[in-house]
């Protein structure tokens, strides 16, 4: 009996839009799609994921008191050089970062893991310039739960 390797020669393009979605969930369902954990044919070897384009990025939602109480810190090498930043201060600056760190956190470390990071492009507002490929609409849902596992 032969092994089965998957061919990878079905790539595709999804758009996000982030309104108003927590930003966990928003990772998680990008995370899976880039990796290509959709498809029946994972082999976790093989870059088989979707390239994603998330729009909207600025209007992420932060659920609690994340916005404020989020850091994210960076380190120089340098005495004194630890730089720390708010999720609040990351959004209003840069809310293409705040995605990314987030979607970056949750693939695989190593040499796999870095070249799927170009799987993935962010955008602060609606418009892309990816047009061209033809982006299928990804919808995620938005629901919250309470502590018995009812829907809001």
């Amino acid at each position: 009996m032969k092994t089965f390797v998957p061919k990878n020669d079905e790539q595709n393009w999804i758009v996000v839009d982030a309104t108003d979605i927590p930003l966990g969930r928003l990772a998680t369902v990008v995370a899976s799609r880039i990796r290509g954990k959709h498809r029946p044919d994972f082999t976790p070897n093989m870059i088989q994921g979707d390239f994603v384009i998330v729009v909207n990025a600025s209007k992420i939602a932060l659920t609690g008191g994340k916005l404020d109480g989020k850091v994210y810190t960076r380190y120089s090498g340098y005495q004194g050089g630890l730089k720390k930043e708010t999720a609040r201060e990351g959004l209003a600056k840069h809310p293409d970062r705040v995605i990314e760190h987030a979607v970056f956190g949750m693939l695989p470390k190593g040499r796999q893991g870095r070249s799927m990071h170009g799987h993935l492009k962010v955008y602060a507002g609606e418009r892309h310039p990816h047009v061209a490929q033809n982006p299928q609409p990804l919808a995620i849902t938005n629901t919250a739960r309470t502590k018995n596992n009812e829907v809001k």
